[in-house]
């Protein structure tokens, strides 16, 4: 069964198209789930406020982490998305 609730941390920084595009996967995907999915919480955090994030992620934003797990970078595919919101962690 899946859980109640996801957090979804899109990872970026401000300029960066390939961010924009997946803002946009990720909201379209969210606002797509059926009513009975869990409840998604979707955070952003621009890591040129985040030396911790820069460090960790700058060769690779966007970044897409779903409850704290490497969920995708670079390019979000939306079935791919969907199915890991959905799926049992």
């Amino acid at each position: 069964m899946p859980p109640a609730y996801r957090l979804l941390a899109l990872i970026g920084k401000p300029g960066c198209h390939l961010c924009d595009d997946a803002r946009r996967v990720v909201a379209a995907v969210v606002a797509g789930l059926p009513e009975d999915a869990p409840a998604v919480t979707v955070e952003e955090h621009d890591i040129l406020r985040d030396p911790v994030l820069h460090e960790k992620y700058v060769e690779e934003i966007p970044v897409v982490l779903i409850d704290g797990r490497m969920h995708t970078f670079w390019r979000v595919d939306p079935a791919r998305l969907r199915t890991a919101l959905l799926e049992d962690r």
